[in-house]
């Protein structure tokens, strides 16, 4: 008696195949909003857009940076 979601191989692999192509769109779509969001920050940075921070202070700053986006979340 067989037992399990697919009848056969061929089923596997059609499934197996869905499974790449779909993790492969999705990688595709992270690179297209990463590369969007690099040419954004380099367009902000020729513009003079952006906050010097040093070492010392890289830590306190990330974290003002996710209260702010946490902020902006929850009100939009």
């Amino acid at each position: 008696m067989q037992s399990g979601r697919y009848q056969n191989a061929s089923e596997v692999l059609r499934e197996g195949l869905r499974l790449v192509e779909r993790e492969q769109a999705e990688e595709a779509a992270r690179i297209a909003v990463l590369r969007q969001a690099a040419k954004h920050g380099w367009s902000d940075v020729s513009q003079g857009r952006f906050d010097d921070v040093d070492g010392d202070s890289l830590d306190d700053f990330i974290a003002q940076l996710g209260v702010r986006a946490a902020a902006a979340q929850s009100a939009g």
